[in-house]
């Protein structure tokens, strides 16, 4: 599983760094200051959870299991729902998305503390 998960970790940090230039490139001028803002907290967001994912390959290899494998998927999750809300917020606009981050913050402060978890029960 370390691998699948490090090629996931690599994947969305490539991801990041694209839509990281897309904002940086793509949407200047487009939105306002305010919503570029909303747009770089994904980025931010995004980038450290997918370099989170390489952690969570390494710890598969140290510590193999349930707990470090929901910990990836709640990395997964916490990049979709916190990043993409974000993401598609700053660029479309709908209000209703800021409901949906919150759950997307919750994803990566579980999964840090599964993470720990997992290095503690091993």
């Amino acid at each position: 599983m370390a691998a699948g998960w490090f090629a996931a970790g690599a994947a969305l940090c490539g991801a990041g760094v694209v839509l990281g230039a897309f904002g940086a490139h793509g949407l200047r001028g487009r939105i306002g200051p305010d919503m570029i803002a909303v747009y770089e907290t994904g980025v931010q967001y995004h980038l450290i959870h997918a370099l989170g994912l390489l952690a969570v390959a390494w710890a598969a290899t140290r510590w193999p299991g349930a707990w470090v494998n929901a910990a990836g998927w709640l990395f997964v999750a916490g990049i979709v729902l916190f990043s993409g809300s974000l993401y598609v917020l700053a660029v479309t606009g709908p209000r209703w998305l800021g409901a949906v981050t919150p759950f997307g913050g919750a994803c990566f402060i579980l999964g840090w503390a599964v993470l720990a978890v997992a290095a503690l029960r091993s």
